[in-house]
């Protein structure tokens, strides 16, 4: 499995939600427990898709082997790997992801999953 941080995005994503928290803390020295959550959630969102999206790629679901991947569920042939396909997602905190996994079709009926 690849390492799901290899360039370290995530750290940099950390810092600036980190600094992005502290200004805002700075700008809103009296916020209730419910208006530092809001602000921690909104200021994490950006980190928390990355690694999402990051570590969903990086899954071995991602690229199932042969072993691990389902039947057709349609005539119950095996499914091939056949090429990748993008998904487009909105996460929690409304961020979108943008997903690259591999197509399974299967060979007897042509059906696509």
């Amino acid at each position: 499995m690849p390492t799901p941080d290899p360039d370290g995005r995530w750290d940099r994503l950390a810092g600036e939600a980190l600094a992005g928290v502290r200004r805002w803390r700075e700008a809103h020295p009296t916020a209730s427990l419910t208006e530092i959550e809001a602000a921690v959630d909104a200021e994490f969102a950006g980190l928390r898709a990355r690694v999402v999206a990051d570590a969903a790629v990086a899954s071995a679901a991602a690229v199932p082997t042969a072993a691990a991947r389902p039947t057709c569920p349609d005539c119950g042939g095996a499914l091939h790997a056949d090429g990748t396909e993008v998904r487009r997602l909105t996460t929690a905190g409304d961020r979108s992801l943008t997903l690259r996994r591999t197509r399974l079709r299967c060979w007897g009926c042509c059906r696509g999953r």
